[in-house]
């Protein structure tokens, strides 16, 4: 028998999430976007909450939980504001879960404590400004000299990497040539570590409560221990972390697209045109009814590749279809939801005028749209 229901344990905290969201978010969130200003103090409450340390053990600082619990976290932040929602998503996922899943006891016990209780935050330094969805084609180097690495290179788009609690950037480089081929590795940088500097925020049309930077790294040296795994490996290593964190995006996606239908039956129920109530109007209903069945379809989608997760199964397929239909959802519900709210869809005051603005980076990052179809096909053997 397939259940679809959620656990106790499970329902309990997306109870507490969503209560959060919209007690503590949803009435102060508009003000840091307008301002966009990273919203300490929301971040504080979360961490306060034991949020960025869900899926990570106890032993470490850690609630115990799983993936999937991020997840629905996820979900129910995102259906009041993306810019929180990504902030612990990349805290998470991006931030932690590389130094939980390959890191060594030291690099645990120094690192994870602070990332698990959200009084630091972790980056992930992939994505550079000649690259895009190559990360391959990586140019940012770091080579030894006696018990140091030295790293220099520069990162573009790196979510929570400049904020005044970040802990450390984990960054992939080029540490030689294996076999005619570039070896990726992947070390730790600290903040503040010299030579290592930040760019003023990048004004970005959404997400503009998160912070979002570009990294550049002039001869920074740090120490041998700082390889993060296996050296070569690091590839690979952040290839199998984003198939966790396109799961968690597609949450996210699926949380925007959900707040789009909440927000639009509110609308159709109050607002009145030609002396009716806009919901009562087919036109209405039709968008609405199609928002929905997106939501239902997505979640489906993210739910079964979080099962294959937790199932130790291989999941690339089912993280790839996940965050495709989920991203598309996100975008075509805040089209419509705009559209019902006309011009007030437009205005930032109104919940949807920013999810249309945070939408669109739901199709790009962690993998743009293209790269999810490229994902799917080699799954089943007609891609390259």
């Amino acid at each position: 028998m397939i259940d679809m229901r959620l656990d106790e344990e499970h329902e309990a905290l997306r109870k507490t999430v969503q209560e959060f969201a919209l007690e503590e978010v949803a009435p102060v969130i508009g003000s840091y976007y307008e301002r966009a200003e990273f919203p300490y103090e929301i971040v504080a409450k979360m961490g306060a909450m034991g949020l960025f340390g869900l899926p990570i053990s106890e032993e470490y600082g850690g609630m115990g939980g799983d993936y999937f619990a991020l997840c629905l976290t996820l979900e129910e932040l995102a259906r009041v504001d993306s810019s929180v929602a990504i902030t612990l998503e990349a805290g998470v996922s991006l931030g932690a879960m590389p130094i939980y899943r390959y890191g060594t006891a030291e690099q645990k016990r120094r690192w994870l404590p602070r990332l698990a209780a959200g009084q630091g935050l972790g980056a992930f330094g992939l994505t550079e400004p000649g690259g895009g969805s190559d990360a391959g084609a990586a140019r940012t180097t770091a080579r030894l000299d006696g018990d140091e690495w030295v790293v220099n290179g520069t990162k573009a788009f790196i979510t929570n990497s400049g904020t005044d609690i970040t802990d450390l950037v984990t960054v992939t480089a080029v540490t030689g040539v294996r076999d005619g081929r570039k070896e990726i590795s992947a070390i730790i940088v600290p903040a503040g570590t010299p030579g290592f500097s930040v760019s003023k925020k990048y004004s970005k049309v959404g997400w503009a409560a998160s912070d979002t930077r570009e990294l550049s790294f002039s001869d920074v040296r740090v120490p041998r221990e700082n390889l993060l795994g296996e050296r070569g490996r690091g590839y690979a290593q952040f290839l199998s972390t984003l198939d966790e964190g396109r799961v968690a995006i597609a949450a996210l996606s699926v949380g925007l697209a959900q707040g789009c239908v909440d927000e639009s039956l509110r609308y159709a129920r109050d607002r009145e045109a030609f002396g009716h109530p806009i919901g009562s109007y087919q036109a209405i209903q039709f968008k609405i009814a199609d928002m929905e069945a997106r939501v239902h379809t997505a979640r489906l989608a993210y739910y079964a590749a979080a099962a294959k997760m937790l199932r130790s199964e291989p999941f690339k397929k089912e993280a790839a279809i996940a965050k495709l239909v989920a991203s598309n959802a996100a975008m075509d519900n805040a089209r419509d939801a705009t559209q019902i709210f006309g011009g007030y869809g437009f205005m930032n005051e109104f919940p949807v005028g920013r999810f249309y603005r945070d939408a669109k980076i739901l199709e790009i990052g962690e993998g743009t749209s293209e790269v999810q179809r490229m994902l799917i096909a080699r799954e089943l053997g007609v891609g390259a």
